[in-house]
């Protein structure tokens, strides 16, 4: 081998170290990045839950769980009619934007691939899901209870429905896009109809994705506060008269947050506590479905 073939490999072998050193550089620079872009969220995300914890446990009691929202400086006082519109909002809303969510994410996923319809769809449900909650209480305000004349139960749930259909209708499409072709093309080639092959082989395959969608959306509107300001209202009393104004949580928490009043002030913190409890152990069971699923 020439002493100019020699230079010449030399020269290459040192390029190649020095590519070699940078893209170990950059790589170690990104992964620093990274690490600390995590750990700057993480650092935000167990302070808020340590203040929850701290603030929220000291005043969890029986009486929370037995007791009406208190007036202003009452011994005595607690959440019982607040956690009780807030479950039923949140459930009635679910059970009604749920198969609406799931029956238009299938028309998306296995008839309306390529229509217009389809794609208008698509369109219209992106919309929905980046649209502040706030501009969906106002529309259920114009349209209900202006209508109406009064704040409603039912119009809370009418707000938390429309945030449930979105969120439903995306993750049962993406689910069911998920399932191989090879399935459906199985199924048809032993003569099974069609909404039998969605039906018992497509979407039972997703049925832990449709599932987790589901959960993500009741995380949602369980902490939702200013549509149901619109909408529902607030009401110190128990009631489960649909027609009439009714309690949530976050609307409990957001009136007493703002108080002078220590006792609101320990509520809001009791009630701070238990949404959060009850949004992490739906986030947590969301994640264990989707986990099965793989």
């Amino acid at each position: 081998m020439s002493n100019h073939s020699i230079k010449f490999s030399a020269t290459q072998q040192a390029g190649r170290l020095a590519m070699h050193r940078k893209r170990k550089l950059i790589n170690v620079i990104a992964l620093l990045l990274s690490f600390g872009a995590m750990a700057f969220g993480v650092f935000w995300l167990v302070w808020i839950l340590f203040e929850t914890f701290r603030l929220g446990v000291g005043g969890l009691a029986l009486s929370v769980f037995t007791e009406m929202t208190p007036p202003p400086m009452a011994d005595v006082g607690g959440l019982a009619n607040a956690i009780f519109g807030s479950i039923v909002m949140a459930g009635l809303a679910t059970l009604l934007g749920t198969p609406i969510g799931v029956m238009a994410g299938i028309y998306l996923a296995e008839y309306g691939q390529k229509s217009w319809l389809g794609h208008a769809t698509r369109f219209i449900n992106d919309i929905l899901l980046s649209a502040p909650s706030i501009v969906i209480g106002l529309f259920i305000y114009a349209v209900v209870v202006a209508r109406f004349k009064s704040f409603s139960g039912i119009a809370g749930i009418l707000a938390l429905a429309l945030i449930v259909i979105p969120v439903v209708i995306r993750t049962t499409e993406n689910m069911l896009t998920l399932i191989p072709n090879a399935l459906r093309e199985a199924a048809y080639a032993l003569g099974t109809p069609k909404w039998k092959v969605i039906s018992s082989v497509t979407l039972k395959a997703a049925r832990s994705g449709v599932i987790t969608g589901i959960l993500l959306a009741i995380a949602r509107i369980s902490g939702e506060t200013a549509p149901l300001l619109f909408t529902a209202l607030s009401n110190q009393f128990w009631t489960s008269d649909l027609t009439q104004p009714m309690a949530s949580l976050p609307v409990t928490i957001f009136k007493f947050a703002m108080s002078p009043y220590q006792n609101w002030q320990q509520l809001a913190w009791v009630g701070v506590f238990l949404i959060t409890m009850s949004v992490l152990l739906l986030n947590i069971a969301a994640r264990v479905f989707l986990r099965n699923k793989h």
